[in-house]
């Protein structure tokens, strides 16, 4: 029988924003506030000056036998993510340079003109320039591309997609460093893989060791792969206070002994959310079994899946199909998870696989277990049996008794809660996120320029 959920008390996140700019060197940091009380045209100068005469060494000599020389202590960064919807890697995306300008870096975005992405960015003030890139062979955006970047006289191009990456080649003179980040943990084009990642850009991000091995099977040469997992909030995503999870889960209609299982991903195959709705029902059966009728009052099972794509209306059909109308919701799109997040009891992540999983990691920071397949970069997300629980891609059985041993242990929830709020602050910080790809900036940056001597 299912029993009473916990609730969540607040705590603070450790790895909060620098009150200090963690890499803008102490000369460069004075100049930039001695700026301040010039006219803009001499703060202009002064901060230009800054930049030019500031200089600071290469993160950690990082590459063997390269000399790393000396980086700008300021960068300059464009950040090229052509998507029109706004999923996990927009998260870290508009994160990421909003991060580098709290550190004192000059981060712009180059995106669609009608996506999601441009419109967040511009709200929290990020410089965006609008540019639509139809498919990867667009000459026309490429060239488009190629002529933005070198009027904005770039340090740094970051490429954040697929599609974005395929754009390298037309603009491999356009800025001094070009980098590229890899999120998913299936294995890239084997015939064309080589040479984008190999030679079109100066050093490759992956998310988690699963997306790296991924990349090294298709031919991409390993010491060029920086592992940098991906990042979260956890000032803002951390456990609601009693007040807060009681207003959430009114909003969803749950009552106090209920417990809430919930998801949140694009509804597409690859996120595995029919094997979740079936292990609902089989969870509902044994439970019903277990509780012939029912007791008066007594706890239930209720999920909610946040999301919407193709199979929006074909998993709205299996729920009905296998009798879950009145346990299980699809709840569409939604702007911000935190108000769901809040609601829960038990986060599950069942994707057949997986780059990593940013939704998972915003609800380990919310002191939540999470459920997840073993695969991808979950399994280095989630340790199993301490932060939430592994099971198998597409195992009904295992998923469904994954759901029923968290549902049945209160306690076991608040441990692993506790122990995933705890690893998300320790691992997957977005200030910690930035640093790392500062770093992983000035390595490539080295390796550019001795790859030019």
């Amino acid at each position: 029988m299912v029993t009473r959920g916990r609730q969540r008390g607040e705590d603070s996140c450790a790895a909060g924003p620098a009150a200090t700019p963690p890499d803008l060197p102490r000369g460069a940091c004075e100049v930039r506030a001695a700026a301040g009380e010039q006219s803009p045209a001499a703060a202009r100068t002064s901060v230009t000056a800054a930049r030019e005469a500031t200089r600071d060494t290469c993160a950690a000599g990082a590459v063997a036998g390269l000399d790393s020389g000396s980086t700008p202590a300021t960068l300059s960064v464009a950040g090229v993510d052509p998507e029109f919807g706004f999923g996990g890697g927009e998260t870290q995306v508009l994160g990421l340079t909003l991060e580098l300008l709290r550190a004192g870096h000059r981060a712009e975005l180059v995106c669609d003109p009608a996506g999601v992405l441009v419109e967040r960015a511009r709200r929290a003030g990020v410089v965006c320039h609008p540019l639509r890139i139809r498919n990867s062979v667009d000459l026309v955006a490429g060239v488009q591309l190629r002529g933005l970047l070198a009027a904005g006289r770039y340090d740094i191009v970051h490429f954040h997609t697929s599609r974005a990456h395929a754009m390298a080649p037309y603009v491999r003179r356009s800025a001094s460093t070009l980098v590229v980040t890899r999120r998913m943990d299936y294995a890239p084009n084997r015939l064309f893989a080589p040479w984008l990642y190999n030679r079109a850009v100066d050093g490759v991000a992956a998310i988690s060791d699963a997306v790296a091995g991924a990349l090294a099977s298709s031919g991409v040469t390993r010491d060029r792969v920086t592992i940098i997992p991906s990042g979260v909030d956890c000032e803002r995503f951390q456990p609601p206070v009693p007040n807060a999870r009681q207003a959430a889960r009114a909003a969803l209609g749950l009552a106090p002994d209920d417990v809430a299982v919930g998801t949140v991903a694009m509804l597409e195959p690859r996120k595995g959310h029919r094997f979740l709705l079936e292990a609902m029902a089989l969870a509902r059966r044994r439970d019903e079994a277990a509780e012939p009728g029912g007791a008066e009052g007594a706890a239930r099972l209720r999920g909610f899946i946040a999301g919407d794509g193709s199979l929006r209306d074909a998993l709205a059909a299996d729920a009905k199909r296998l009798g879950l109308d009145d346990t299980v919701r699809l709840l569409g799109p939604v702007d911000d998870p935190l108000e769901l997040l809040r609601a829960l009891d038990m986060f599950v992540m069942p994707s057949l696989y997986e780059g990593l999983g940013v939704a998972a990691l915003e609800a380990m920071a919310c002191g939540l277990p999470v459920i997840a397949s073993d695969t991808g970069g979950l399994r280095e997300a989630v340790e199993d049996g301490r932060t939430g629980l592994l099971a198998p891609p597409g195992d009904v059985v295992a998923l469904a008794h994954a759901i029923e041993t968290l549902a049945e242990a209160p306690a076991m929830r608040a441990a692993m809660g506790a122990a995933a709020r705890a690893r998300a602050i320790e691992r997957f910080g977005m200030t910690a996120m930035a640093r790392r790809t500062l770093e992983f900036y000035r390595v490539c940056m080295a390796r550019a320029a001795a790859e030019k001597r």
